[in-house]
């Protein structure tokens, strides 16, 4: 991995000839440290946000010992590079033979499962194991979230009261969880939540041992800054205080975004101005997923080998590098009037869900990684953060 100090020194000393992922491994570990330090219970990192190997390290060298893994290469991987965590299985749907490893090759206890076919699978592929932490998936609202997730998985209402009363008896312990939707803008969204789920928890009349709040954790975009990180905690504790489970019940979450989001940003070239029309080498097939098919209004500055771009903007339509009419950008983003080939753009808070969606289609897509030391964007762990910057969607 190539070194520098800010990513224009990259710009000036090589070229961006495909997309160029640029750690900050410092961040990484103030974002860990923080979850660790403010909220009462585990934190287990999401590994389907970014199971790069950098960023895995990273966050087991600053204390971080729980994973939310949801397949067998993402146990294989935690397993290999960090012998010593915990590892939940929290995907709700699972193939039987990807249990059964993960139970008798890789010491996995900790299951989530959303119907009573999940559940059987569990128990019977452990060989009904008396040692199994099972944890049911409850729907809920997902009112507050930029990103719904709700639709595919989680008990309803209905549903929740039985499954829950079926699992204790196979369960050492209980759990339930629920996911609040991606990038979730209202900590209140929480709270109902979890009264939700204690509504639940009183219908089945049984004792659970864990609550997981599960992920939707946010950072900072423009045009989508957060509350206080603090008051997503605050409003966790105090829902948790008032829930009908044991007094000494475990708390859990699962973040994702909010751990490793800070932590990179990627640099792509124009390689074409056509008028308005920028070509990029990289798009929706590569880092930037997210910018194109969820619309994610990530932060973004241009670098320039010599000299400054003007501070004067325009609305520019952005194309990724693939001969798929789908590489396109569905809105306009505004950029420097004096845009050229050869300029860099860096798309910014791009360390969950983007070198990890990358494919390799039409043969683009090789990535390379620089470490750098700057801090160039808006950051939910400092007491003063607002989203600022060129790049917002027009």
């Amino acid at each position: 991995m190539y070194e520098h100090h800010t990513p224009l020194d990259l710009v000036r000393c090589r070229p961006v000839d495909g997309p160029v992922v640029c750690t900050r491994p410092d961040r990484l570990a103030v974002a860990s440290r923080w979850f660790q330090d403010h909220f009462p219970g585990h934190v287990l990192f999401a590994v389907k946000a970014n199971p790069s190997a950098w960023v895995i390290d990273g966050l087991y060298q600053s204390g971080l010992r729980w994973f939310d893994v949801a397949s067998l290469p993402e146990i294989q991987l935690i397993s290999q590079r960090c012998p010593a965590a915990t590892m939940a299985f929290m995907h709700p749907v699972k193939a039987r033979e990807a249990i059964h490893r993960a139970y008798f090759e890789f010491g996995v206890r900790i299951f989530a499962f959303d119907c009573e076919e999940e559940l059987a699978k569990i128990v019977e592929e452990t060989c009904y194991a008396q040692d199994l932490t099972l944890v049911a998936r409850l729907a809920v609202s997902n009112d507050g979230a930029t990103l719904p997730l709700a639709g595919k998985f989680g008990a309803n209402v209905f549903q929740a009261p039985e499954l829950i009363r079926k699992a204790r008896s196979y369960a050492q312990k209980l759990g339930v969880s629920f996911h609040v939707g991606s990038q979730c803008m209202s900590p209140n969204a929480y709270r109902m939540a979890m009264r939700d789920c204690s509504n639940m928890i009183v219908r089945a009349a049984v004792t659970v041992d864990i609550v997981d709040v599960g992920g939707g954790f946010p950072t900072i975009y423009p045009g989508l800054v957060p509350p206080p990180m603090q008051d997503y905690i605050t409003a966790i504790c105090e829902a948790f205080e008032t829930m009908m489970v044991l007094e000494n019940a475990e708390l859990w979450c699962e973040p994702g975004r909010a751990l490793v989001a800070e932590a990179a940003s990627v640099l792509t070239r124009v390689e074409l101005r056509k008028g308005n029309q920028i070509h990029l080498n990289d798009g929706a097939f590569g880092c930037l997923y997210d910018a194109v098919y969820a619309k994610w209004p990530f932060p973004v500055r241009v670098h320039r080998k010599s000299g400054e771009a003007s501070t004067q903007t325009q609305s520019y339509q952005l194309f990724g590098p693939t001969c798929d009419s789908m590489d396109t950008w569905p809105y306009e983003v505004e950029l420097p009037v004096d845009l050229q080939e050869g300029d860099v753009l860096e798309f910014g808070n791009l360390g969950s869900y983007g070198e990890t969606m990358a494919t390799r289609f039409n043969g683009f897509g090789q990535v390379q990684h620089a470490r750098v030391q700057d801090m160039p964007f808006p950051s939910v762990f400092s007491e003063s953060a607002e989203a600022v910057g060129v790049g917002q969607r027009t």
